[in-house]
């Protein structure tokens, strides 16, 4: 069974950085496309940023592009998602998502608040 682990997630001011990391049970070549979603109390949950296996090909919410960057580390079963200039609308629980062909998977959260 796959399990995905996010951390990083913490209290920033506003401007501030965070970096989330989500490690896989298993390997990460396992999944065709790895991903952060991130979801606010009453709101649905949305695609902040996704990367393909081969690690060159990556997508970005257009509400984070230029701030957020997504990469992988193959040998350490991790995906990491660099959050620099965070805004207070940032703030969310994000989602780490694991994708095969058959299967969807999910972390179980890890909160980011950013204060003004």
């Amino acid at each position: 069974q796959v399990q995905l682990v996010e951390s990083g997630g913490g209290l920033v001011q506003a401007g501030g950085s965070l970096r989330l990391s989500c490690v896989s049970s298993g390997s990460i070549l396992t999944f065709y496309r790895m991903g952060w979603y991130r979801q606010a109390p009453g709101k649905q949950r949305e695609l902040v940023a996704t990367i393909i296996s081969g690690g060159g090909s990556t997508n970005y919410a257009d509400s984070v592009k230029g701030r957020f960057t997504i990469s992988r580390d193959n040998a350490k079963n991790t995906v990491y998602l660099q959050m620099n200039s965070l805004k207070p609308e940032d703030t969310a629980v994000y989602y780490c998502a694991a994708n095969t062909f058959a299967s969807d998977y999910w972390g179980q959260g890890t909160q980011v608040t950013v204060s003004s």
